[in-house]
Order: C-alpha cells, then sequence, then structure tokens
C-alpha cells in the first residue's frame, strides 16, 4: 500500500463552510487537501439565496462547482471521496482514509454536515414545491398557500412564524398523531393556521415541475404553492466521534468560536456545528477556522523558544510558505506585484 498524502490541513466536506476553510488555509500559505463526496444540502439548492454577491439563478452546485475551481486555484488538492475512518498517529497528526484515499494532516476540518429527515412518498420535488430552509426560502411564499409537514413543535412554530409571510398555513400531520406539548397545542389552534389530520397521498405539478396542489385520503385537494418539511436532522459526526470530540445533546459537534472541538488539531464548521444553517454563516465558519488554523501552523513570529533552539535566521529562511504553493501564489492573477522591479531578486536572496 502507499504511502499516505501528507498535508498541513485537510478539510472533509465540499459544501460552503468547507470551501471557505479550505481556501484560507491554502492562501495562507499551508498545502490544503480538499476531501468531498459531492451532494449534499448546498448541492440541492435550485436557485442560491441570501449570499451577497451571488445571483438568485446560480444552482447550488454552479456556486460549489465555482468555489471548488477558486480553492483549486491557490493550490489546494482535490479529492472526490467518502472518507470513513479517522484517527490520531502517533506523532499527534490525524489520519483519514477513504474508498481510494489516504491523507495525514496537522489539522484537519470536519465540514460534515446534516442529512434532513425525509417525509414518506408521496411528496413534491424538492426545491421544486419541498423545502428545508425557513430562513432561506420563506421569502419565497409571500401571499401563497404554503404547507408545514411534520408532527412535533418545529413544525408547529414554522407554522405560526410562516404567518409573517402569507394568510395562508397549514399544518400537515400525514396521517400520524401530534407530538408537540400542551402550550404548543394551545399556541398553534389560537393561529389562524389550518392542522389537516389526513395522509398525503398525491402531488400535483405544473409544467415547470412546481408543486400545485396536493391530494389527502379523504379525497380533498388543497392548493399549495410550496412548503417545509420537519422531520429532525441526523448528523453526520462519525469520523468526530472517532476522533474523540465532544458532542452537544442535539447531536452536533461541540465547539468554540473559532471551530475548535475538544480535541487539539480538529475544527469542525458548517451544518455539523450548532448555529444556524445557512450559507454565509457556513462560510463565516469556515473563515473563522482556517485564520485560527493559521495562527496554529505559521512559521512566523517565532517565539522566544523556538528561536533559542534555532540558528540565526537570515532573508533565506523566509518565506515560510512551501515552495508549490509560493509558485501558486506568483502566478495568481490576484498577485499584482510579481513583475515589480526587484522582486526576482528579492525572491532569490
Amino acid at each position: 500500500m502507499s504511502e499516505p498524502a501528507e498535508y498541513d490541513v485537510a478539510v472533509v466536506g465540499g459544501g460552503p463552510a468547507g470551501l471557505t476553510a479550505a481556501l484560507y488555509t491554502t492562501r495562507l500559505g499551508h498545502t490544503t487537501a480538499l476531501v468531498d463526496r459531492g451532494g449534499g444540502r448546498a448541492a440541492m439548492m435550485q436557485d442560491t439565496h441570501n449570499v451577497i454577491g451571488v445571483t438568485e439563478d446560480t444552482s447550488g452546485n454552479e456556486y460549489l462547482q465555482t468555489g471548488l475551481q477558486q480553492v483549486k486555484a491557490y493550490g489546494a488538492d482535490h479529492y472526490r471521496d467518502l472518507v470513513t475512518e479517522a484517527e490520531h498517529t502517533d506523532d499527534g497528526r490525524v489520519s483519514l482514509e477513504g474508498n481510494n484515499t489516504s491523507i495525514v494532516a496537522e489539522s484537519v476540518v470536519l465540514a460534515t454536515g446534516f442529512t434532513d429527515g425525509h417525509p414518506d412518498p408521496p411528496a413534491p420535488r424538492t426545491a421544486r414545491g419541498l423545502h428545508y430552509c425557513l430562513h432561506c426560502d420563506a421569502y419565497m411564499f409571500v401571499d401563497a398557500p404554503v404547507y408545514v409537514m411534520g408532527n412535533d413543535s418545529s413544525a408547529a412554530h414554522v407554522a405560526m412564524i410562516m404567518l409573517n409571510f402569507t394568510d395562508e398555513v397549514d399544518v400537515l400531520l400525514n396521517g400520524d398523531e401530534p407530538e408537540w406539548g400542551e402550550e404548543t397545542d394551545t399556541q398553534v389552534r389560537a393561529h389562524p393556521v389550518g392542522v389537516v389530520e389526513e395522509e398525503v397521498t398525491g402531488v400535483e405539478n405544473d409544467d415547470d415541475g412546481w408543486l400545485e396542489a396536493l391530494e389527502f385520503a379523504d379525497g380533498r385537494r388543497r392548493e399549495y404553492r410550496g412548503g417545509f418539511a420537519m422531520y429532525g436532522s441526523e448528523y453526520n459526526t462519525d469520523l468526530a466521534e472517532q476522533l474523540g470530540c465532544e458532542l452537544n445533546d442535539d447531536g452536533t459537534v461541540a465547539v468554540d468560536d473559532h471551530g475548535r472541538t475538544s480535541v487539539d488539531g480538529v475544527m469542525a464548521v458548517g451544518d455539523v456545528v450548532p448555529g444556524h444553517n445557512q450559507v454565509p454563516v457556513a462560510m463565516g465558519m469556515g473563515a473563522k477556522a482556517g485564520i485560527a488554523i493559521h495562527y496554529d501552523l505559521r512559521t512566523f513570529p517565532m517565539s522566544l523558544e523556538e528561536l533559542a533552539a534555532a540558528d540565526e535566521l537570515t532573508r533565506a529562511d523566509a518565506p515560510g510558505i512551501p515552495a508549490e504553493l509560493r509558485e501558486h501564489a506568483r502566478s495568481h492573477e490576484s498577485n499584482v506585484a510579481v513583475d515589480a522591479p526587484g522582486s526576482e531578486a528579492s525572491a532569490d536572496d
């Protein structure tokens, strides 16, 4: 078996948080591997909402592909694979194993996200009438009939929240008994929200694939423009647990304000940690984690202890960036100083 590829940083997950973390660590001079299996919640976006500078006609896949190309252009290596095993090495690094990938890194960023619980068929097409993000998509349904599918307190509260956007809201129990408490039951029934107990038996779409109506077991047909499924989330924490990271009671990975987990050298960002599940929020988490890693791994400034152990420093010891990333930086379109007078001489002194 071949030796594992060695990196300063390995990022697992290619969503907005993982891409941003990899962008920052690569631009800040650390060899970085980005490993992702493809897909994910962001890839399901029909349109991209709430991301400044990204037009809404940009699909999730287009957004992610643009981000991936940016990361690769700065010198990061990309692996399309599913990481299944993670463990600590004897020298304090982290080993990651996938179906076709073997990597060892000084620091690891887990951006593995979560999987939404889905309603049983029949159900509308995802992003064409079936949605999972209230803050992303509520704006789409102003003055339109909306459903919220689910039977717990989260479904009841989302239905009440949607009254801020439309006066036509139903909670669809889909044949299940409500599991919310007495206080929530009093609340939801005091609001102008319909509670439909019957099972959904059919879906009607228009010529463009958008939801038009749902059919129910009692023979009724109700028109809806779209709605939200509230069936919980399954957090993808297998790798975090293998590495011994502490989890919160809700199943998320416990982190500090910069994404540090309870285990040195392991960060977690994005939907796998507490917080709003939004693209800009995930990007901010990735940026903060990338900067925190840079503080931990950068060569300069050296501490007094490091200086005492080192020989006298000269310009030949700088810059503290690997040769391959240095070359990427010098040739990248953003480097306006490549042809500056004296740059060649300075680089080789």
